[in-house]
């Protein structure tokens, strides 16, 4: 079984689908549940919003809060994963947004990525700082840990 399969399972037993926000993976998270046969039953959808003017008009990512902030915070990624699942039909939804690389900033260093789980009654955030260890690395390790997120909170 992979992790995936394992998130895909635990919607299913709480009868929840899923909806993902995505900003520096591109749509990797929601690839990666719809990779599995039979996850039609448990994804609703995923909003792939690269561009701050996609977080606003898709999400409803207010524009203070990309000034405030900056994208890559764990304030946007709160307003993502809150827009995703008010705009769904999902009972829990994920967020990420971040710094795959190359580049980043003394205040925003490469690898930070920002991440955010929805459901009904909360939200929560947290930032991984995953380093600087190259643009494929930090995608792949944002989705395996937004996937491992998504089973945590549905195996509460």
């Amino acid at each position: 079984m992979t992790l995936a399969s394992d998130v895909l399972d635990a919607a299913r037993a709480r009868g929840v689908l899923i909806a993902t926000a995505e900003s520096c993976t591109g749509g990797l998270v929601i690839g990666a549940l719809t990779e599995v046969p039979g996850s039609s039953d448990a994804v609703d959808r995923g909003f792939v919003t690269y561009s701050n003017a996609a977080k606003q008009q898709m999400l409803g990512v207010r524009a203070e809060t990309l000034e405030a902030h900056g994208a890559v915070s764990e304030q946007v990624a709160s307003e993502m994963v809150s827009g995703a699942l008010r705009n769904s039909g999902a009972g829990i939804a994920v967020a990420v947004t971040g710094i795959a690389g190359p580049g980043g900033s003394e205040h925003k260093p490469e690898g930070r990525v920002c991440f955010g789980i929805a459901e009904p009654f909360g939200t929560r955030t947290e930032t991984v700082e995953f380093g600087a260890i190259g643009r494929s690395q930090v995608r792949a390790a944002t989705v395996e840990h937004a996937l491992q997120m998504l089973l945590d909170a549905l195996s509460r």
